[in-house]
């Protein structure tokens, strides 16, 4: 079995909101190729602050060259500010493009770069990889490093880190791990754990099993609860995302030892809008792990109460 954890993507649809903002940078230049070029850089760097806002990571959007109009008529930019950190730069990459160049003006104060494809329509948008740095001047698609170790870079973290659950009860959360209104949305929220309103903290995070699943992402719920006797209750679920009813099937959530035994597990029909793992305990400072399998691609969170 084969595990893509490190060559992941992360698509997102482009809707009216990006295209807006775009249109409003794009019609303040008075050279059209310039014109084009600033409004796919737009949608780019809104991309990237989409998925890092979705991952708990704070930007400061409005601050970054993205919103400034007499920099962008000078240059070619398309940075995005991260906070005590510097600028990530977010360069577009139109279909079948393999390499793309990096202009000088990006060249130097950028803590990383991410290349987010977008496709014919302009109506979707695929974050490639990163790299920290602009190389010779382009970046090869092939040379690009996982999101998962752009969220390292920009955290300090490393992505195989267990989720400390002791510290959930303390409102203190991983990188990744937010609010199910923020993941699901507000439509979709309501559905999340509704047999199950006893849980005092609700976390949702997004995983993504690349090209099986034509890059749609999931959204991967825990809840938990203190009980008597220093244990804790766990609840785990899987849903789709917002503007999908049902899960694809076949695929499996599972519920691991810390030695890789599987302990329990639930398998998706066509018909389920969510699958469940049944509840279950366990005392401070025990080990548990969380997999997402579908065909070849296997997903693991590793846990700890």
């Amino acid at each position: 079995m084969k595990n893509y954890s490190e060559t992941l993507t992360f698509t997102l649809p482009l809707g009216s909101t990006a295209h807006a903002i775009a249109k409003q940078f794009w019609t303040q230049q008075s050279d059209a190729q310039k014109a084009k070029q600033v409004y796919l850089n737009a949608l780019a760097v809104y991309a990237v602050n989409f998925y890092l806002n979705c991952m708990g990571i704070k930007t400061n959007w409005e601050a970054s060259d993205r919103g400034n109009s007499i920099r962008q008529i000078l240059a070619d930019v398309a940075d995005l500010e991260i906070p005590h950190l510097g600028l990530l730069e977010c360069r577009p990459v139109l279909p079948k493009m393999q390499v793309i160049n990096i202009p000088p003006e990006a060249w130097s104060d950028r803590i990383g770069y991410v290349l987010v494809q977008l496709d014919e329509s302009l109506q979707m948008a695929t974050l490639l990889g990163f790299s920290e740095t602009a190389g010779a001047g382009e970046l090869g698609v092939e040379q690009l490093r996982s999101l998962e170790d752009l969220l390292a870079h920009l955290t300090g973290k490393t992505s195989q880190s267990k989720i400390h659950l002791s510290q959930w009860l303390e409102n203190i959360f991983e990188i990744g791990w937010q609010s199910i209104e923020t993941i699901l949305g507000l439509e979709q929220q309501n559905l999340a754990f509704t047999l199950r309103s006893n849980f005092s903290i609700k976390r949702a995070k997004l995983m993504d099993l690349g090209l099986q699943l034509g890059h749609r992402s999931l959204a991967l719920l825990v809840a938990i609860t203190p009980e008597t006797e220093e244990k804790v209750g766990i609840l785990v679920q899987l849903h789709p995302m917002a503007g999908e009813t049902y899960l694809p099937p076949n695929l499996k959530l599972s519920m691991l030892s810390e030695s890789g035994e599987i302990l329990q597990e639930v398998e998706s029909r066509s018909v389920d809008n969510y699958i469940q793992l049944k509840r279950f305990r366990g005392l401070p400072g025990e080990n548990f792990g969380i997999q997402l399998t579908f065909g070849e691609v296997n997903l693991i969170e590793n846990f700890v109460i």
